[in-house]
């Protein structure tokens, strides 16, 4: 699984001009499954994104997770992240799951997320969003569950 984690002053997700997630303070997360990802690649992503020290702590080191800030996480699912660009000038999306496995591993990150006690707004998967947000910092990282193993 691949992920774009910013961290947002707010964030709202909308389809055909309706808000269907919005958060304040805390993590947008834009997530990609691959192929070959399992229920351990959505586990690991979900505690990595819970856990990461990426807020100010009274000092202004990042030294908090969302939870310690009383974030909120808003979960997007984005298949472009598994496009490849490397050949051509079409990125070719080969390497991301069929939609009912992604589905399925995207539902088991957002459980996985919201169980460590966080709240968590989503878009809607498959459709068509439009995503806004207020990047603070800004602050955005890539994580991807393929090189961790």
């Amino acid at each position: 699984m691949r992920a774009v984690i910013q961290r947002v002053k707010e964030s709202r997700v909308e389809v055909k001009g309706e808000t269907v997630g919005r958060i304040g303070r805390g993590l947008l997360v834009l997530l990609g499954v691959g192929e070959n990802d399992t229920e351990d690649d959505s586990r690991y992503l979900a505690d990595k994104v819970s856990s990461l020290r990426i807020f100010a702590d009274s000092r202004g080191m990042m030294n908090l997770s969302v939870g310690e800030v009383s974030g909120s996480v808003l979960i997007v699912s984005q298949f472009t992240l598994w496009g490849d660009c490397r050949k051509g000038r079409r990125p070719s999306f080969t390497r991301a799951a069929e939609p009912e496995k992604a589905r399925r591993l995207y539902d088991r990150f957002v459980e996985k997320v919201a169980s460590r006690g966080l709240p968590v707004a989503t878009g809607i998967f498959g459709e068509m969003m439009d995503v806004h947000l207020v990047n603070d910092g800004p602050v955005t990282l890539l994580l991807d569950s393929e090189k961790a193993f």
